[in-house]
């Protein structure tokens, strides 16, 4: 079974708001949407662009850089539907967001 990684506290991360986060010298994208935590990779499939630092509405995140958008939930690619990125495993244990690879 996975081990979990605290990567952030509930309290800093607001509803419909995403950051980078690092996780054994991975970068993810972590977001909070509705209440409910999803983190994907933070590497844009286009250009690389930091997922993380995109703009959220709802469950989809638009790559700063060029637009490409995601659905953080299922990492599923809504610009080109052969693209794809990750998803991780999020649970929230008291005020802290943990995450397993």
């Amino acid at each position: 079974m996975a081990g979990f990684t605290r990567v952030a506290g509930v309290a800093e991360m607001p509803e419909g708001t995403g950051k980078v986060i690092e996780v054994d010298g991975r970068a993810l994208a972590l977001f909070n949407v509705g209440g409910t935590f999803h983190a994907i990779d933070n590497e844009c499939r286009h250009r690389g662009g930091p997922l993380g630092d995109g703009s959220l509405s709802g469950t989809t995140v638009m790559c700063p850089w060029h637009g490409w958008e995601f659905d953080v939930t299922t990492g599923a690619c809504h610009t080109d539907d052969s693209q794809r990125v990750p998803c991780f495993q999020v649970k929230v244990d008291g005020a802290d967001v943990l995450i397993a690879l």
